[in-house]
């Protein structure tokens, strides 16, 4: 379950994420409390996950799937610009991720739901 919440906060980090970029500055209040919100639900999500998982491997993959989602948004939806390096280090941050996932050890910690 501490991975599910990883994940749902890492996904959630790219709602935020977005959100900042729309907000001009926090002067769009319509964007704000939204984005506000997904910061509060990030966060809670990645807490959850840290009460049974090292912090630090949690903090690499809750950025990592942040950092992922946010590029590939930005590539696929909103024009950022798309080369072969960019997509290459995006595929390898993913790749390292999921890396951290495999070679990490059971939790010594009891799960708390």
């Amino acid at each position: 379950m501490a991975w599910l919440y990883l994940i749902i906060g890492g996904l959630l980090e790219v709602g935020w994420a977005l959100g900042l970029s729309y907000s001009d500055g926090f002067t769009k209040i319509g964007v704000v409390i939204p984005t506000l919100i997904l910061m509060a639900l990030s966060f809670f999500c990645f807490s959850k996950a840290l009460s049974v998982l090292p912090v630090s491997t949690a903090y690499t993959v809750f950025t990592g799937f942040g950092a992922f989602g946010t590029a590939a948004v930005g590539m696929l939806f909103l024009g950022d610009e798309v080369s072969v390096l960019k997509i290459f280090f995006v595929i390898t941050l993913i790749t390292c991720i999921m890396g951290l996932k495999f070679i990490s050890n059971k939790p010594e910690r009891e799960e708390v739901n």
